[in-house]
């Protein structure tokens, strides 16, 4: 045989070894493993709908879903088997605690409040955060959200500076500017019909220009509308799974796109700093600014290394302010006035303690601890239609949570809506809106069940911004009680559902009567 033959024949052996290899670890990671996990969590106690070779059951919760949102609701607060509804489902067949599968990805949905309450206090230190989906980090960044150990320790410590009492005080007349704003459009509206998901969107996103981009707002506008098309494209993709590898070589039109806007967002990002930079440097300012951006700009110019963080940090964090704290103010607001427009009692109730309080005078942060009522009609409304429904930690390594010897390597899907929904805690009036039922605070609320009502996580890493959220929201509603009454249109078509928070498909509809 020539030296020709003999090597054709060792390149065929050796295509032949590379594809034998590959498919190996095909079948190990789309097969294998996935069957192994399900056999292993079903020994331990936990079922959970089978796995689905590539796809596990994203087919399945993508139907479901899709089916829940052919035919609008009634008006029902009771909105798990709507926006969720392969866990309403799954949960009365396999229990409160089940496994479902994203690809070849396995998560425990928990929703049993003893075991979500020992996974967030993380007292075995064996529940870090789960790395964040591709997708969701182009919306949210990767700054204190998906970050651990000391780096989170840093984040953290430079978000509670941003967000504690005195620093909300000092945005507050920021706030107060982007109500007068808005209410100086909803004057053309008296009398008549008002979308108001789209009216706190915008004010929202006013609110977060002016706390973060205070001399760049222009800027900070077209930043904002990237991130908006950013988010839809990404929710419209999330369960859409390719096979592995493929998408690091042909990349649909959605995920070309979506990788422009990633770039756009954070190159834009990226321009405000070095201006803001640039200013300071040449000496036309004297320091990066008080706002949100100007304090990560200063912990990014820290003299010592271990208070300074990276560019991308910054980038990330910002986007994490941007998307987060706007959805979130935006989804409260718009659920709270829904719920006052048609229980027009508590609306009263809520602008006699307002005006008793401040009168037509601007609102005080300083006098918010007074707000009793209104505190109750937040937290029933963060009950009923919390904005964040699911959290996500991971299994680092072997460790017994409650009954279950959970695995390393499993992902952890904890859910609020369930929980905030569940009769067994709250009583047959579950779905009822009464805001009576925290007249005794949270704690008297849950029975001191602190795993019962967590819209804001709980634990140390619950969510830094919860603060700016309802302190900018207690501002938007007090203002607009003293100014308006208001009533749901008949226009109104009730459809909530989940898109990074949970929101309005067809937006809410109020009439609007000037007091």
């Amino acid at each position: 045989m020539s030296a020709l033959g003999n090597l054709v024949i060792i390149f065929l052996s050796f295509l032949g070894l590379c594809f034998l290899w590959t498919f190996i670890k095909v079948v190990h990671k789309l097969w294998w493993r996935p069957t192994r996990m399900q056999k292993l969590m079903r020994s331990r106690g936990i079922k959970g709908p089978s796995y689905r070779f590539i796809h596990g059951n994203t087919k399945e919760i993508l139907y479901m879903k899709n089916k829940a949102m052919e035919k609008p609701m009634s008006l029902s607060h009771n909105i798990l088997p709507t926006v969720q509804p392969h866990i309403a489902s799954w949960v009365k067949i396999y229990g409160k605690n089940y496994l479902q599968w994203y690809g070849t990805e396995a998560q425990l949905v928990v929703t049993e409040p003893e075991m979500i309450k020992e996974i967030f206090n993380n007292i075995h230190g064996a529940f870090p955060k789960f790395e964040l989906h591709p997708l969701i980090k182009k919306i949210i960044g990767d700054g204190i959200i998906n970050s651990e150990g000391e780096k989170w320790t840093k984040y953290r410590k430079l978000s509670n500076h941003a967000f504690h009492g005195e620093s909300l005080k000092g945005l507050s007349p920021a706030m107060i500017t982007s109500v007068e704003n808005m209410l100086e459009r909803w004057k053309s509206y008296e009398g008549k019909e008002i979308e108001v998901y789209e009216e706190f969107r915008l004010f929202t996103s006013d609110v977060i220009l002016r706390t973060a981009f205070e001399n760049n707002y222009q800027k900070g506008k077209n930043i904002f509308e990237t991130l908006v098309r950013l988010i839809v494209l990404a929710s419209d993709n999330i369960y859409k799974l390719r096979f592995p590898g493929i998408s690091e070589f042909f990349k649909t039109n959605s995920q070309i796109e979506l990788d422009m806007l990633d770039s756009q967002v954070g190159n834009n990002i990226i321009e405000v700093i070095k201006e803001r930079e640039r200013k300071v440097i040449t000496g036309k300012e004297d320091n990066f600014g008080s706002d949100f951006l100007g304090l990560l700009l200063k912990a990014h110019h820290n003299a010592a290394d271990n208070e300074r963080i990276s560019i991308k940090t910054v980038v990330g964090e910002c986007k994490t302010f941007y998307s987060a704290g706007q959805e979130t103010t935006n989804s409260l607001l718009a659920w709270v006035v829904l719920l006052l427009a048609i229980h027009k009692d508590w609306q009263e109730e809520l602008r006699n303690e307002v005006l008793n309080l401040f009168g037509k005078q601007n609102p005080n942060p300083d006098n918010f601890a007074k707000l009793k009522k209104m505190g109750m009609v937040f937290n029933e409304t963060l009950r009923l239609y919390p904005p964040a429904i699911s959290l996500k930690r991971k299994v680092e390594r072997e460790v017994r949570v409650g009954k279950y010897i959970l695995p390393a390597n499993l992902n952890l899907f904890l859910s609020a809506l369930p929980v905030h929904h569940d009769s067994k805690i709250w009583g047959e009036d579950v779905h009822e809106f009464k805001p009576e039922r925290f007249s005794q605070g949270v704690v008297g609320a849950t029975n001191n069940n602190p795993a019962a009502f967590f819209p804001f996580g709980m634990g140390p890493r619950n969510c830094v911004g919860s603060n700016f959220a309802i302190v900018e929201s207690k501002i938007a509603l007090c203002m607009i009680l003293q100014r308006y009454s208001f009533t749901l249109s008949p226009t109104y078509v009730h459809m909530p559902y989940h898109l990074v928070t949970t929101r309005p498909m067809y937006g809410i509809q109020v009439i609007l009567e000037p007091l």
